[in-house]
C-alpha cells in the first residue's frame, strides 16, 4: 500500500562537462508530503545559489523517504558516445534508479528530444512503476527539482574534491580555466582518468597537440 503512494523525481547533473562524472539523482516522498518540499523553497537547481542547494540538500534529505545517488565516470560516458548512446546510458542509470527507490510514479526529466521516447525505453527498463517523462521536469515538478538538487550538489562535491588537487575549474568547456587546464594537461601528457576524451572539445585539443 505505501509504494502506491510513493512519488519519485529522477534528474542528473553534469552532462555537459568535459571532466568528472555524470550525476543521476533520484527521490521517493509519499503523494501526501509533497507539499512539504515546496514548503522548503525547493525548485530547479539551477536557479539557486551554491549555499542554498547545499542548505536545501541536507534539507531535502531529511524530508524524502528514500533517495538515491549514481556518478558514471567518464571511462563509462566514452565508451557510450563512441557508440553514440549517451541518452540510452542516462535512460539505462535512471532505471537503476527508479528500480533501487521503487516507486508507483516517477517523473524524470528527459534528455532525447522526444520525451515519450525516453520515458518507454526507461519504462522498458522498470517494472511497477509508471514514467512520466518531460523536458525541463526539472521545473515543473517538485520532486525532480529535489532530484536535480541532489544531482547538483553530489556533482559540485565531486568536482571540488578534484579540484583540490588540479586548478580545474568548473569543468565545463565554456570556463576558460577548465579549458586552459585540460590544454596544459594534454601538452604535459598527464594521466588524466577524470577527463572526457570522447568530447569535442577534448578531441579537438588532442588533435592539436598532435599537429604541434
Amino acid at each position: 500500500m505505501k509504494n502506491r503512494m510513493q512519488i519519485c523525481g529522477v534528474d542528473e547533473a553534469g552532462r555537459g562537462s568535459m571532466l568528472g562524472p555524470l550525476v543521476i539523482a533520484g527521490i521517493t516522498i509519499s503523494k501526501s508530503k509533497i507539499k512539504l518540499l515546496k514548503k522548503l523553497g525547493v525548485r530547479d537547481s539551477k536557479k539557486l545559489s551554491p549555499a542554498a542547494r547545499e542548505y536545501l540538500y541536507k534539507k531535502i534529505i531529511e524530508t524524502v523517504d528514500d533517495y538515491h545517488v549514481i556518478r558514471i565516470p567518464p571511462r563509462v560516458i566514452d565508451k557510450s558516445v563512441a557508440n553514440h548512446s549517451l541518452n540510452h546510458l542516462e535512460a539505462k542509470y535512471m532505471a537503476r534508479v527508479i528500480s533501487k527507490l521503487s516507486p508507483s510514479t516517477a517523473f524524470v526529466d528527459s534528455c532525447d528530444v522526444n520525451s515519450k521516447r525516453f520515458g518507454k525505453e526507461i519504462s522498458e527498463l522498470t517494472s511497477n512503476t509508471k514514467i512520466r517523462s518531460y523536458h525541463h521536469a526539472d521545473s515543473k515538478f517538485v520532486t525532480v527539482s529535489a532530484a536535480s538538487i541532489l544531482a547538483k550538489v553530489s556533482r559540485d562535491r565531486a568536482i571540488m574534491r578534484l579540484g583540490k588537487n588540479h586548478d580545474i575549474g568548473s569543468g565545463y568547456p565554456s570556463d576558460p580555466k577548465t579549458k586552459m587546464f585540460v590544454k596544459k594537461s594534454l601538452r604535459r601528457n598527464h594521466d588524466m582518468p577524470f577527463l572526457r576524451k570522447s568530447w569535442k572539445p577534448v578531441q579537438i585539443l588532442m588533435k592539436k597537440r598532435k599537429l604541434s
